[in-house]
């Protein structure tokens, strides 16, 4: 397979691959909803879901990971016109892969730690307090800042740089670039939810906009993928 044919069942196995854990982490696990419930109630879930749910979260952050090559190969793609914005979106683009890898990680290697001695009977109300105060921490700091707002705001400047990129390049439908800036910046938006003044509660309408932009980040990761061999 040339690095083209690789790169685009890369970008069309990746979001297909990313809402398949996702569907089944909905299924097993409640997520996300589960992460607004108590954190009793979030570690005895977990743990009821045995090696299965770990196996989830593992698959779920690999495929987060598996998005760096793909950022590496588009960018060898699109180098016959190289540019200094393709050198720094794929950097945001690599960037985007270790910070969202880094936040789900904790899943199905630290978490399950945590709901053992959390849930383990013969745990004093000390340590039970302890293991629910680390879990919270590392979901504010590996969840949602890492995770999510590093995630989402190197994801979107990534998404919108490659949209210039796609713009300038001869042989790829313009709007495939146009679409991108517009969700790249959808993005960057989403990132904002937790930022700030809104560190406490959120911002409601940064976390309306996030699904949606992602879910049509996926298609359009799809479409473009196609397009490269189309």
């Amino acid at each position: 397979m040339t690095t083209t044919e690789v790169c685009a069942v890369l970008l069309v196995a990746l979001p297909i691959l990313f809402n398949l854990f996702f569907f089944l982490l909905d299924r097993q696990f409640e997520y996300p909803e589960i992460l607004r419930k108590p954190v009793d109630h979030v570690l005895r879930r977990f743990l009821e879901g045995g090696s299965s749910l770990k196996l989830t979260w593992l698959g779920f952050a690999l495929t987060a990971a598996l998005f760096a090559p793909a950022v590496v190969l588009l960018h060898e793609v699109l180098a016959p016109g190289a540019t200094a914005l393709l050198a720094i979106a794929t950097t945001f683009g690599v960037l985007a892969a270790i910070v969202q890898f880094l936040g789900l990680v904790r899943w199905p290697f630290l978490v399950p730690y945590l709901a053992r001695t959390h849930e383990d009977p013969t745990s004093s109300a000390a340590t039970k307090d302890a293991a629910a105060i680390v879990f919270e921490s590392f979901n504010r700091y590996a969840g949602v800042a890492v995770g999510e707002h590093l995630g989402y705001l190197f994801t979107g400047i990534w998404t919108s740089l490659i949209g210039v990129v796609i713009v300038d390049t001869p042989g790829l439908a313009a709007w495939i670039g146009i679409v991108g800036i517009v969700l790249g910046l959808l993005l960057v938006f989403g990132a904002l939810e937790f930022v700030g003044p809104n560190e406490e509660r959120g911002f409601a309408l940064a976390a309306t906009v996030v699904p949606i932009a992602y879910i049509a980040w996926s298609v359009w990761l799809v479409v473009l993928g196609l397009a490269l061999v189309l």
